[in-house]
């Protein structure tokens, strides 16, 4: 039934993809319907953020092949581009792969790219992200949790400035369904209880548009006059910080993040940024690489996925939902290095020493 269908929807879909593959010098001949063995098609979003190429394309990569040797997994990075991705995801439909792992660009873009996917039998789970359209199945964190955690952390670590500190809200893109759990998460935990002086939705996630909007919020708020900053990632975390530095803060409000990036760690360890959240990259691309090799398979993903989550159509799917971890100096030795994700060598930079001793780090 799905090589009927799919030879409908192939032939509605090889003409416009034919001219952006050719543009763009991908090889259109590799048709993985004709292989006996099942393709997976991986479609990650950007290299802003670094996770994407450091730990999810290794560990997905990894996780498929343990599940299913004989598969072959078919990556691509949009590069933060939505127009691409579509591109990217014609040209997996055209191929004809068995099933596919979506962390959208834009949702809503992205939306009649997997209707085109599900119209031609191919299942797909959105990674990370929850994607619009027909998706088979999601695999993510609890995102609002992890706007909670952070406003959480921000909250203790402004201490007895509480209530009435002021903070400025470096959010993530409006068009990545999680950047707005987030954000709800967040103010969730917030609202009431400080000012916000300013906040900021920072689109691709760019650290460099976070020093900027940093850069303007001092500006108009006043160096002295922040108590906190809520950034929704490392990278935003990063950028604000270098402004708050530029512009000689001190001592430098606390700072929020996620995703754990080294860098970040290290300036958690040296007391530039406060905390970080911790979202375990190998469980999630385990529960990824198990539902699409289950949907690979035409098996059902039930049996894989305990949770559901409700579309943006109303529709509910099957879903693993992950816990996220809020991470400080004073737990990254029993979280980050017990977890093997950054070893202590790796952290404690020679210039970090004293700060690494202090945090347990030896």
């Amino acid at each position: 039934m799905k090589a009927r269908i799919r030879d409908a929807v192939l032939a509605l879909t090889a003409v416009s993809t034919a001219v952006a593959l050719a543009a763009c010098g991908a090889d259109g001949g590799s048709d993985a319907a004709e292989s006996s063995d099942p393709v997976i098609g991986v479609l990650l979003p950007d290299a802003t953020t670094a996770r994407w190429e450091t730990q999810d394309k290794p560990l997905l990569t990894k996780e498929i092949e343990k599940r299913c040797a004989e598969c072959e997994v078919d990556m691509t990075n949009a590069k933060g581009d939505v127009a691409l991705q579509q591109e990217q995801m014609n040209s997996m439909i055209t191929k004809g792969v068995d099933s596919i792992l979506l962390v959208a660009v834009d949702a809503r873009s992205l939306a009649a790219s997997v209707r085109k996917a599900d119209e031609a039998g191919i299942p797909v789970i959105a990674y990370d992200r929850l994607a619009e359209g027909p998706i088979s199945g999601h695999v993510s964190f609890d995102g609002e949790e992890v706007g909670r955690l952070q406003g959480r952390a921000l909250l203790t670590a402004m201490g007895d400035e509480v209530p009435g500190a002021q903070i400025v809200m470096m959010n993530g893109d409006p068009i990545d369904p999680n950047a707005v759990l987030f954000r709800k998460g967040a103010l969730d935990v917030l609202m009431g209880k400080v000012k916000i002086g300013k906040a900021y939705d920072t689109l691709q996630w760019r650290p460099e548009t976070a020093n900027l909007n940093m850069s303007g919020a001092i500006s108009a708020l006043g160096a002295g006059n922040i108590q906190g900053v809520y950034a929704a990632n490392d990278g935003l975390a990063s950028g604000s910080i270098s402004a708050l530095k530029a512009n000689k803060v001190e001592p430098l409000p606390p700072v929020t993040g996620q995703d754990a990036e080294l860098g970040a760690v290290r300036r958690i360890v040296g007391g530039d940024q406060y905390m970080t959240v911790y979202k375990p990259f190998e469980p999630e691309a385990a529960a990824g690489a198990a539902l699409g090799v289950a949907a690979a398979r035409g098996e059902n993903l039930d049996r894989v996925a305990k949770d559901e989550v409700t579309t943006r159509g109303g529709r509910t799917v099957p879903a693993v939902m992950l816990t996220p971890i809020s991470v400080t100096a004073d737990n990254i030795k029993d979280t980050l290095v017990k977890d093997g994700v950054y070893t202590v060598q790796q952290i404690c930079t020679p210039q970090l020493g004293a700060a690494c001793e202090a945090a347990g780090l030896t």
